[in-house]
């Protein structure tokens, strides 16, 4: 089976902890209870010679295990394998083998159908993929356990590649889904992948093997919704600089500002969007709290809309800081382009054909040095929760650590990021000149959602809201009360008592 890997393989050596893989077979265990009390005391086979088989092979052989390959052309494929791996029949590989890896493509299982017999009570794991995703049919796995009844399928190591399977989990943490019928088969297989370096994940019985197929056929199956909110965002906020900044004054007073269109209307809507979507990841947590409240307890479920929300909010968080790195990057780039050289040139010209002095104008320049900082200090912050949203970095925190940097400093991002618009804009909000056409400026538009999101972050710290919200989260519940007898009492005598607190 192939995934696309091209790469040699290394050949090496590597210990044989039970002697000669040539060992007759009657000399082995066949009886399967447990199948291989121990991972490192597996003969190993594979069943196909492509570049999985190959990658597979040499990753056995350095865990230490003893591998021998199918082939139905030996010869023509002996070279291809690290010298300690041995290429055989398929027939011979299926009779010495106490596990297989079946890497064939799966229309070519019918192929294997001469070896029930040899491969009765064996474990058969199937790394195959589908071609598209699964809409109610058999997945492989399925249609290989069909064909061989009365071995022990296993459906796994489909999720990684033959790439990783060279590199092993030096660069993170590799987890392989496995699920089974057989709770021997898939117990083997498990000790089997911990021996490699992976971490097995039990995904339960055959039936899960359709989703486990479906996996790498999904192309980023959680973005699709924040993609499109970004890109609407933009959109929105494009549409709306470019009617107000652009089309109006051409319309007008024919004054041409197209050249805008590639750097300046990009780089005036980026930062919207980049807020807006910074917002719209703290917003889903206010409206549960908020249903929380409203319900009295946390035993209800959110809607779905709410919960697909609630799980993409990582998702959202990353395309903010996105567009505020470009945000960054085409700010820098404002002053290397011509037209902007153009006008710093009138401007000086301008100056001192009417005699000015100089233009130094203290409040502007205060404005301009709190604009910088404030966007210097919401990207640097931004960055840092992009960081610990990688698993490698997120996995060393402890549930505090980590809570306090998407939480506490998430909500400093949005804030420093307000005063960042808000510096920005300063006093031209309650400017009559502002409104060209009747048209707020844009950073208006941008402040209503973050300014409700902290707005609302504020109400849900005041102390009696607080106060009923950590007591709902601990599992108290409005109107219900424990009633308990305290001992000595009569039965007739029952004390009703909220314990919801303790």
């Amino acid at each position: 089976m192939s995934l696309g890997w091209t790469g040699s393989v290394k050949s090496g050596r590597f210990r044989m902890p039970h002697g000669d893989l040539k060992k007759p077979l009657l000399q082995r265990s066949r009886d399967m209870e447990p199948l291989i009390s121990e991972a490192s005391g597996l003969v190993v086979g594979i069943l196909g010679t492509g570049d999985f088989s190959r990658s597979l092979a040499a990753r056995l052989g350095n865990s230490g295990h003893a591998v021998v390959v199918g082939s139905r052309n030996p010869k023509h494929s002996a070279g291809l394998f690290p010298e300690s791996v041995e290429v055989t029949t398929q027939q011979d590989a299926a009779d010495r083998a106490d596990l297989l890896f079946v890497a064939l493509f799966p229309e070519h299982y019918s192929t294997l159908t001469s070896l029930q017999g040899a491969l009765e009570g064996k474990v058969l794991v199937d790394v195959s993929n589908a071609d598209q995703l699964n809409q109610g049919r058999p997945s492989n796995a399925e249609q290989l356990a069909g064909l061989f009844p009365n071995s022990h399928v296993v459906k796994g190591f489909n999720v990684i590649s033959a790439w990783a399977l060279l590199a092993g989990p030096r660069d993170g943490s590799r987890q392989i889904p496995i699920c089974s019928d057989s709770s021997q088969g898939k117990s083997t297989v498990i000790q089997l992948c911990r021996s490699m370096g992976f971490t097995p994940v039990d995904a339960g019985g055959l039936s899960s093997a359709r989703d486990i197929e479906d996996g790498p056929l999904r192309l980023f199956p959680s973005w699709g919704g924040p993609v499109l909110c970004s890109v609407c965002l933009f959109i929105v906020f494009y549409a709306y600089n470019f009617v107000r900044n652009v089309l109006m004054p051409y319309l007008s007073e024919g004054e041409n500002l197209f050249y805008q269109l590639p750097v300046g209307m990009v780089n005036s809507t980026l930062p919207a969007v980049a807020l807006e979507m910074l917002a719209l990841v703290y917003l889903p947590g206010l409206l549960a709290a908020g249903l929380q409240l409203w319900r009295g307890t946390k035993y209800s479920r959110f809607p779905s809309w709410l919960d697909r929300w609630l799980c993409v909010r990582k998702q959202l968080g990353l395309l903010s800081f996105l567009c505020a790195a470009l945000h960054a990057v085409y700010s820098l780039c404002l002053p290397m382009r011509r037209s902007a050289r153009y006008f710093f040139l009138n401007a000086a010209f301008r100056q001192v054909k009417e005699g000015i002095e100089h233009s130094w104008n203290e409040e502007e320049v205060w404005r301009m040095e709190l604009y910088l900082s404030f966007g210097i200090l919401a990207l640097g912050v931004l960055s840092l929760l992009a960081v610990t949203s990688l698993p490698s970095v997120g996995n060393s925190l402890n549930w505090r650590e980590f809570s306090f940097v998407q939480s506490r400093l998430g909500y400093t991002a949005l804030t420093i990021a307000t005063l960042h618009t808000l510096t920005y804009g300063w006093d031209r909000a309650f400017q009559p000149g502002s409104y060209k056409f009747y048209l707020p400026p844009s950073f208006m538009l941008e402040l209503v959602l973050p300014c409700a999101v902290l707005l609302g972050r504020v109400g849900l710290e005041l102390p009696c809201i607080s106060r009923r919200l950590a007591r709902i989260r601990r599992g108290w519940e409005s109107g219900h009360q424990v009633h308990f007898q305290l001992p000595g009492e009569v039965p007739n005598g029952d004390i009703p008592e909220d314990i919801s607190d303790v």
